[in-house]
């Protein structure tokens, strides 16, 4: 089963499930998980070949879907599952897929179509780290700079780094081999998922066009749409307190 950080909160409240995105993991969530245990129990999971979790030759959205329904199902019961970007895409695929585990479904800054964008120059720029020279994660911070990784995501790889091991918590050979399938979306989930459904985005980002709204009403027709200001593809980064208060307000109706 997926590696889980466990946040706890009233046990009697639905829990929540957090699903990070391409090149994250649970730790990245933590601030934002721990205040939203206020209201229930919170399980941020760290996703295949990231962070603690198992390394695995596929990295597909139905094999990451059934590592959700896994941990979904070792709670005993449905969940509210909140997925940002690959996060995302994995929690729309368990909602069309097997949608008698999810009570509510929050998908943060990510649409269920295909990407042509690439996520190579990342990996590209995390190989080029010296590993063997490494102290601390500022000097991994100042290799990425100088590859030419914005300074807000240099602290976002450096959270999947294992200094002392000197070795990153992703698997990027398999991340980079199977990057066609992360940046696709399976076209045999037909749905509908009729749950409620909320759509997150960041006013700045452009994951999610207008045009792919009709699409989105299709599989999810309960969809409710809200934009957070100011805020780019990494919404809960750059606007933690309006992401939190955003999923909050929406969980609790």
């Amino acid at each position: 089963m997926l590696n889980v950080i466990r946040h706890d909160g009233p046990a009697d409240a639905t829990p929540l499930v957090i699903a990070h995105g391409l090149f994250g993991s649970g730790r990245n969530w933590g601030v934002i998980a721990k205040r939203l245990a206020a209201e229930r129990q919170v399980i941020a999971v760290d996703m295949r070949n990231h962070g603690a979790s198992f390394k695995d030759p596929a990295h597909g959205y139905p094999e990451m879907a059934a590592d959700l329904a896994e941990v979904i199902a070792a709670e005993g019961r449905a969940c509210h599952l909140l997925g940002h970007s690959m996060g995302g895409k994995a929690a729309m695929a368990l909602a069309l897929s097997d949608p008698e585990k999810l009570a509510k479904l929050v998908v943060a800054d990510i649409a269920p179509v295909s990407y042509r964008h690439s996520q190579q120059e990342f990996i590209d720029a995390m190989r080029e780290v010296d590993l063997d020279t490494l102290t601390r994660r500022s000097d991994a911070e100042e290799q990425l700079a100088k590859a030419g990784v914005d300074k807000a995501l240099q602290s976002f790889f450096t959270q999947s780094l294992d200094v002392q091991a000197k070795e990153w918590r992703l698997n990027l050979d398999v991340l980079e081999a199977e990057m066609a399938k992360i940046l696709s979306f399976p076209e045999d989930l037909t749905g509908p998922f009729n749950g409620p459904t909320l759509f997150l985005t960041g006013a700045e980002s452009h994951y999610v066009k207008p045009e792919y709204r009709e699409r989105i009403k299709q599989l999810f027709p309960e969809a409710k749409f809200a934009k957070i200001p100011g805020a780019g593809h990494w919404l809960h980064a750059e606007k933690p307190r309006e992401f939190e208060a955003a999923v909050a307000q929406f969980l609790s109706f």
